[in-house]
Order: structure tokens, then sequence, then C-alpha cells
């Protein structure tokens, strides 16, 4: 019988960067609708985590997404496993937090390495089953930082906005042969990446004494006056990967709570209570 149009059961994702935050939300959804996930990276011990929390339908692979061989060994376990790939979440990020003049060789190798080449890598990888499959999606996710510039973060933002054209060009290129490409941008959401800035934000900031107040000081001039929590992006990534956004390729979806709609010259008239 054909499969209804946004039905995901039984359907084969892959994730990277599947052992904690966004991932790991990722990985729950698409588990709890019947899909076979396989959530990757390069530290076993948490996808086990992952895989032992949300059961039989989650599958732990240590690889980097960023090593052609390695991530061409993801794939080929994924295909003697369940015959196919059908959706592949490039999820991997982090890293690259100082100004261009601060960054050494090293830093910025590193940076675009992990926010940029670990979808790339994979990417490139995974084309070939999810072509003999018929096509399929891949969902990069990006950030707000891959539209604008946040203080001192060069590697980071200058990934994510790669990762928008990496985006656009692979929709470009195989949306014809069956493979939509999109992208999502989350602004400020709840994972241990966050709450470890959020911490940080608190024991150099006298007016901010903890984690809680760390997030609703980044928030306060976003219009919902909160950060996101992980199941909230994860069901904008089941959307991008499902049936149901059949009609999209090449997009960017922004999940900021509103941020990127604000006029940053105005806020002034906000604070003075006007």
């Amino acid at each position: 019988m054909e499969q209804v149009a946004g039905d995901i059961s039984g359907q084969v994702v892959l994730i990277t960067g599947g052992g904690t935050g966004i991932g790991a939300a990722v990985a729950e959804r698409f588990a709890a609708e019947g899909a076979n996930v396989v959530v990757v990276g390069r530290r076993i011990a948490p996808l086990e985590e992952v895989a032992g929390r949300l059961g039989e339908r989650v599958h732990a692979l240590a690889a980097d997404a960023s090593d052609a061989a390695s991530a061409r060994s993801a794939v080929s376990w994924v295909i003697e496993r369940f015959g196919r790939l059908d959706v592949l979440v490039a999820n991997a990020g982090g890293h690259g937090f100082s100004p261009v003049g601060e960054t050494s060789d090293e830093e910025w190798a590193s940076s675009l390495n992990v926010n940029l080449s670990t979808a790339f890598v994979m990417a490139r990888e995974a084309l070939p089953a999810l072509l003999e499959g018929g096509g399929g999606a891949i969902v990069v996710v990006s950030s707000l930082a891959g539209l604008y510039a946040g203080p001192s973060v060069a590697g980071y933002t200058v990934g994510k906005h790669a990762l928008i054209g990496l985006t656009r060009s692979l929709a470009r290129d195989y949306s014809r042969r069956g493979v939509r490409v999109n992208a999502v941008c989350p602004g400020w959401v709840r994972t241990p990446m966050a709450d470890a800035e959020m911490d940080e934000f608190a024991a150099h900031a006298a007016e901010i004494p903890d984690r809680e107040a760390g997030y609703a000081a980044v928030t306060a001039d976003v219009p919902l006056g909160r950060p996101a929590e992980r199941a909230e992006i994860a069901s904008i990534v089941r959307f991008l990967g499902s049936r149901e956004s059949s009609y999209m390729t090449g997009a960017v979806l922004v999940a900021d709570g509103g941020a990127h709609i604000v006029d940053l010259p105005t806020l002034a008239f906000d604070h003075a209570g006007m």
C-alpha cells in the first residue's frame, strides 16, 4: 500500500551529531513515529545513551561525518542493515567561538570541519543511496548564525552561512532526481551547548545570577520571549524530512521565536518603555 503523505513509519533516517541536543531530539521524534533511526557521532557513549533511552528503533554508530571513509562506512552500514536510506539530517556542529583576529589556523580549520565539512562529506556519501532508492530528503541544520553575525563567533558564523549555500547547491543539482534539500535555522535552543554558554554568561556577568537568567537575557528582545525547546526544532526537521514538505526544496526555515524580524535600531524605544 502506498505510504500516506506525511507518514514516516518505516523510513530510514541517518542523523549526524545525534548523541545530544537537537540531534537526539530529532531521533526521538522520528523513532516515535515508527522510523528506523541511526544516530552518528564521533563519541559512542552519548549515542548509545540515546539509543538505549529511545528503544530498538534507534541505533548508535560511531563515525566521523567529516571523514570520507568514515562517512561512507556509516552509509554502507545503514544500507546493509535496512536496505535503503530515506532521510539524512546533517546536524553536527559547534566550535568557532572567537573573532577573526584571535582565530588560529588550527581553530579556523576545526570550525569549518565541524560546522561545514560534516554536512558536505556526509551528504556526498549519502547521495548514491538516496538516489538509488528513488529519492529522499536531506535536512541541514544551520543556525540563526547562518543569516546574521554574532560577536566573536567568526568560524561558527562562516560555517553556518556556508551551510545555506550547500543546501541551495544540493537542491539545485539533485531535486530533479528526487532528493529534496532544505535547511532550518534555529535561534536560541535549550541544548547542552547553549546551557554551557548560559552558565559562562552567568559566571562573567554580575547581573546574570544563573542559567535561567542567562536565557531570559538573551531572549529579552525576541518576540516570543523565550528559547526554543529541542522538540520544537525536531518537529520542523521531521516536517522537512517527510512528504508533507514534498514541494519544498532549497528552502531555509527560520525558527528563532521571531528574533529575525526585530528592527535593532528601534530596540532603545522598547528598553525606554515607550
